[in-house]
């Protein structure tokens, strides 16, 4: 036996191999890049028992995985990519609290938003006494950080 006779017996072995590798490193990489090789080497899994020459074959893989690629990528993306959903916290940044407990850079406080008790923090050295209006800069765990309105 030649070779190329040995080769050819083998190819849908290769392709089999070469399927295998691409879903390995797609499940590492999680990028929907080489999905799209795995699946058109496994189409070659099946056209590896016609008689098309192995180099016919590779060209048919590289242009399959390339339209697979370039056309359907973006549509699985955008199917699978969620939208952000904003939690409670992120919508109370930007609006006004009242302070509840007096505030200084020492020493945590509370304000009340849309009827909830935070506990307050600020990061610069002013006091924001019961009563005064603030703004929520950031929350960071539990805690809400604020700054004096019209500062």
């Amino acid at each position: 036996m030649d070779i190329i006779t040995i080769m050819n017996n083998n190819l849908p072995w290769l392709w089999i191999a070469v399927t295998v590798i691409c879903i390995v490193i797609e499940i590492l990489t999680m990028s929907l890049t080489t999905i799209w090789f795995a699946i058109s080497s496994f189409v070659m899994v099946f056209l590896a028992f016609t008689p098309i020459t192995f180099i016919v074959q590779v060209f048919l893989f590289v242009v399959l995985s390339l339209i697979l690629l370039i056309f359907t990528r973006p549509i699985v993306q955008k199917k699978l990519v969620q939208k952000k959903i904003a939690t409670n916290y992120e919508r109370i940044i930007g609006q006004i609290g009242i302070v509840t407990k007096k505030i200084t850079l020492l020493e945590k406080g509370t304000i009340k938003i849309n009827g909830m008790e935070w506990t307050a923090a600020v990061k610069e050295d002013i006091v924001l006494e019961k009563g005064c209006n603030c703004e929520i800069e950031e929350i960071a765990g539990v805690t809400a950080y604020v700054k004096k309105i019209g500062v």
